[in-house]
């Protein structure tokens, strides 16, 4: 009788996948939640002093609908994209197979995911110009980051997504050679 012991890794992978799992579901209520409250907030102009965890726009929201939409779509967006990024990461890891790891699916998802965090990165430099505008015009002051943290992390996936490019090649010459 043969007892299958997975390795370190298959083990990390799958703590992985759950945990992504879960991040998941955590970034699909949050975003949820701050789509709810917009809602809320456009019937009940009140709550847009409590929209989600305490974030506070109901100044905005008396002076410029418009800003406070535009200004908050920012918010739901990258919310979004975050939650998007964590469905990509759940898709590459049930991909993954440790006998034959480079695959151009896999390829794929890595730097769909490297694409997707430049596009949160897009969407924050986006948010902060009009938060600057707002301050400026305004006197509002809202929060937004600067944003380099996405713009750093998606250069190390797409780096990743290259690396794996190039193993699929490797790996099909090697099939062809054999």
């Amino acid at each position: 009788m043969e007892k299958h012991t997975k390795t370190q890794t298959q083990t990390i992978l799958t703590i992985m996948h759950v945990l992504a799992w879960i991040v998941f579901i955590g970034l699909l209520i949050k975003t949820g939640a701050l789509l709810f409250t917009y809602i809320l907030s456009y019937f009940k102009p009140i709550a847009a002093q409590n929209l989600y965890k305490g974030l506070n726009l109901y100044d905005l929201r008396q002076s410029s609908f418009y800003n406070y939409s535009l200004h908050y779509s920012f918010i739901v967006a990258l919310s979004a994209m975050k939650a998007y990024i964590a469905y990509l990461v759940i898709q590459t890891l049930s991909k993954v197979n440790l006998q034959n790891p480079f695959t151009a699916e896999v390829a794929g998802r890595v730097a769909a995911i490297s694409y997707v965090l430049l596009g949160s990165w897009v969407v924050l430099q986006l948010s902060s110009a009009h938060s600057k505008w707002l301050a400026k015009s305004t006197g509002e002051l809202l929060s937004s980051g600067n944003g380099g943290e996405y713009l750093f992390i998606a250069g190390l996936v797409f780096i990743i997504a290259q690396i794996f490019k190039r193993g699929v090649e490797i790996q099909s010459e090697n099939e062809l050679t054999v």
